[in-house]
């Protein structure tokens, strides 16, 4: 197989692009993406929209943008010679990076990154709203949808060891494409599914799964990141160094205009734009930024192990060879190190929380709140304070299109309406209320704090409602005392 790849990337590649040859005399630069695989947006789907490389490029070349649900098949057509630039998950580019490291034609580099989460946040497992699977140790001998060396398929691995589980033997992996898994789902011809961003919080929006398992457990770094054929790039600097000038123009677009960029991105993906938010928006499970971090290189390492488990006709990749920051470094600049060196999201939730009358400062605890109507969100100090604004907006009549807020152990950010909440009235007046994306995280909690207990979303809000409630009657009858006593200081 791998002398086909070689014999196929030697016909078709020579020297730049198989697409060159436009027939008004531009050269055709080929662009590999996965428009919803939201995490990459910054390197396809928004900066498609936002027409920045074109930009860039001027009439020198024309772009083709090409879009795939997986990286399988952008890798596939990479080592054909066939794509020039794409962009894929951690799992993917190592696959990227042993399918091609063989052919000097093909050979590809990782250049820049895309989005990340330093704990494992972009892939999770959940199971039907209905099913009785409260952990991932309940789908032993059940059968999970995955792509097959994808990030998701890796997290799955991982976790089912962690919990016990032989992922060979307990668990029956069925390779499927996202779509596809997502559909097997709902039949029942599956019981669990296993992705990446942003399928799983898809289909917990929409009522068609739960999570069971949440990626940040792990602690695994996980990322997506942009490959160039290194030939491609050497012939053709300047298309690079246009698309990596592009990328980070669009990851600015992102910092600065959020709610803007999930609309368009939603607009362009059928997407819902509160669950392209989720992931994409401040303090969102990824945060967006281009250069490539020591502990992303750290995470493909780790992960080749896992892919040697999962995966097929893998070799070891040398990722200090198939990292190359050269080419983005120069795009940055000269504060390339600061950036490298920082993990602070650079789309923080900021503002003063209306409920609670605090500056928000904390993006552990920080959430948001979406109304209906409003093309901004309302910034919440704690989660508890976020269903102080909800109890409130609904009293009076506004509609929630979605609400965010962090899981107290992990700080994945999830819909406040599908976590799992405990209440603990040792806790502070703000911070009574914790929110966990899983029902073992709230356990866990519940255990160690002895006064506390997991509750409903509706009686989290109900109380939380009261408590705002009385919070205003003390605040009146102090009003009521203070007048009175100036009352009588003035007689």
């Amino acid at each position: 197989m791998r002398k086909l790849f070689a014999a196929v990337a030697l016909l078709a590649a020579a020297g730049c692009s198989v697409s060159a040859g436009a027939d008004d005399g531009r050269q055709t630069v080929v662009v590999g993406y996965q428009s919803k695989t939201i995490n990459t947006v910054t390197a396809g789907t928004l900066l498609r929209g936002l027409g920045y490389l074109e930009k860039r490029l001027g009439d020198r070349y024309r772009v083709e943008w090409q879009d795939y649900d997986t990286g399988a098949p952008i890798t596939a057509k990479m080592v054909a010679g066939k794509i020039d630039i794409g962009s894929m998950g951690d799992y993917p580019l190592l696959i990227n990076a042993s399918r091609t490291q063989g052919v000097p034609s093909a050979r590809t580099e990782l250049v820049s990154v895309t989005g990340y989460n330093l704990r494992g946040g972009l892939n999770s497992v959940v199971v039907p709203p209905s099913s009785d699977v409260r952990t991932l140790a309940g789908l032993k001998g059940k059968k999970v949808s995955a792509s097959s060396g994808s990030a998701g398929h890796g997290t799955l691995v991982q976790a089912l060891e962690r919990a016990g589980l032989d992922p060979a033997t307990d668990v029956e992996v069925v390779n499927q494409q996202p779509p596809v898994g997502a559909s097997a789902l709902q039949s029942g011809n599956v019981q669990g599914y296993a992705q990446f961003v942003a399928w799983p919080g898809l289909l917990v929006f929409r009522n068609q799964a739960r999570l069971v398992y949440d990626g940040s457990a792990l602690g695994v770094p996980t990322f997506h990141g942009v490959v160039v054929r290194q030939a491609y790039a050497k012939e053709h600097p300047d298309v690079l160094q246009a698309f990596l000038q592009a990328q980070i123009d669009a990851t600015t677009y992102l910092h600065e205009h959020p709610v803007e960029a999930a609309e368009a991105v939603a607009k362009a993906t059928g997407l819902p734009p509160e669950v392209v938010y989720l992931y994409n928006g401040r303090d969102g499970i990824a945060s967006f930024d281009v250069t490539v971090k020591p502990q992303l290189l750290e995470a493909l390492q780790h992960d080749e192990k896992y892919l040697k488990i999962i995966g097929t006709d893998f070799t070891d990749v040398d990722v200090t060879r198939f990292a190359n920051d050269s080419y983005i470094r120069k795009a940055y600049g000269a504060s390339y190190d600061a950036g490298a060196a920082s993990t602070v999201n650079a789309a923080r939730i900021t503002g003063t929380d209306e409920a609670c009358g605090t500056t928000v400062s904390d993006p552990a605890k920080a959430g948001e709140l979406w109304l209906a109507g409003e093309d901004r969100l309302r910034p919440a100090a704690t989660p508890t304070c976020l269903l102080r604004q909800i109890a409130a907006a609904t009293s009076g009549g506004r509609t929630v299109r979605a609400a965010y807020v962090p899981d107290a152990a992990t700080g994945t950010h999830w819909f406040a309406d599908r976590c799992v909440w405990v209440r603990d009235p040792a806790a502070g007046e703000n911070e009574r209320f914790a929110p966990f994306t899983t029902p073992d995280g709230a356990q866990a909690y519940v255990k160690e704090h002895p006064r506390a207990r997991i509750v409903g979303y509706d009686e989290a809000l109900k109380a939380a409602a009261g408590e705002l409630k009385a919070a205003a009657g003390e605040l009146k009858a102090a009003a009521g005392e203070l007048k009175a006593a100036a009352g009588g200081a003035s007689r």
